[in-house]
């Protein structure tokens, strides 16, 4: 449990820091900031390493240590799949913030539930007993009840947060696939993630521009601005971390079940912070339904059920 708490904990502030870079500070480039967490976190997994602090192995044999990247070429090709989920999931969630207001945004990344355990189903074939079905299902119709009367409707928004969802399953469900059987813990994980995702987000922000958008942003000497994204990449390098802790400890679904315990802090912190929907019965009574589903879900698994 205390893990569910951490990633929780986590995921409200990365979501509040990155809120308040695309939208208090109006940063036009999201896929910057996606870039720059992945060279921040690949350049302290690389200190840890060279200074044996950490390891990206769970010291079996099979899995050497290379010289030039610390893990064989053939240990980056099989967790290949991992890093291009991790890619889509990074880019998607990252535009996803921006388009709806923070509550919005955490009721409707609650239906990621959903799909992750669809994707467990296609990719895993694993299968859920009625009771855990039937407090995924709570959940996202909780999530249709607090959504109900949204008076911000945006479609564009609305359509780039379902496809995060669809990402983040997908990402969710191949660490529980590939993590176990690569022989690599997290950090090696994530080490590989940014080896091969770097690249491709550098190019990709190259392509589009944003990289002389960045350069041309006001407020880039800001010592406020910088000190958001300082902790956006702290963040986004802790989350990721116990991410990949908890999900390969426990489930793809456990971990996303996860999200809906910072849903009060996080609708209650955007509320402050950006301003959100108006007080709104419905949307109370749904984010009640949601933490009741994940109660559920706790209650089964505890018992085994």
């Amino acid at each position: 449990m205390p893990q569910h708490l951490h990633c929780a904990l986590l995921h409200v502030l990365l979501v509040m820091f990155n809120k308040a870079a695309l939208s208090s500070y109006k940063f036009p480039c999201a896929n910057v900031i996606t870039l720059l967490q992945m060279v921040c976190s690949t350049c302290l997994l690389y200190v840890l390493r060279r200074l044996k602090i950490i390891s990206f192995t769970n010291s079996e044999p099979s899995v050497p240590s290379d010289s030039l990247f610390f893990v064989p070429f053939r240990i980056l090709l099989r967790t290949s799949p991992l890093s291009l989920s991790y890619l889509l999931y990074m880019l998607a969630s990252m535009e996803s913030v921006r388009g709806v207001n923070v509550p919005m945004y955490t009721t409707l990344r609650r239906t990621t539930v959903a799909f992750t355990m669809t994707m467990e189903y296609f990719l895993a074939k694993q299968k859920h007993t009625p009771p855990i079905i039937g407090s995924v299902a709570l959940i996202v119709f909780g999530a249709f009840i607090a959504g109900a009367r949204d008076l911000s409707f945006d479609a564009r928004g609305y359509a780039i947060v379902f496809v995060a969802n669809i990402t983040t399953a997908v990402y969710l469900a191949t660490i529980n696939r590939i993590g176990k059987s690569s022989g690599l813990n997290s950090f090696g994980l994530m080490w590989c993630n940014g080896l091969v995702c770097g690249p491709a987000v550098l190019l990709l922000t190259y392509i589009q521009g944003d990289l002389k958008k960045t350069i041309e942003f006001p407020y880039l000497y800001s010592p406020g601005f910088q000190v958001v994204l300082l902790f956006s990449c702290t963040l986004a390098f802790l989350l990721n971390y116990t991410i990949f802790w908890n999900t390969i400890l426990n489930s793809a679904l456990t971990q996303s079940m996860c999200g809906n315990l910072k849903d009060f802090f996080t609708v209650g912190l955007g509320w402050v912070l950006f301003g959100g929907l108006p007080f709104d019965l419905l949307n109370v009574i749904g984010q009640g339904l949601g933490f009741v589903g994940s109660g559920m879900y706790a209650y089964c698994k505890i018992k085994g059920k």
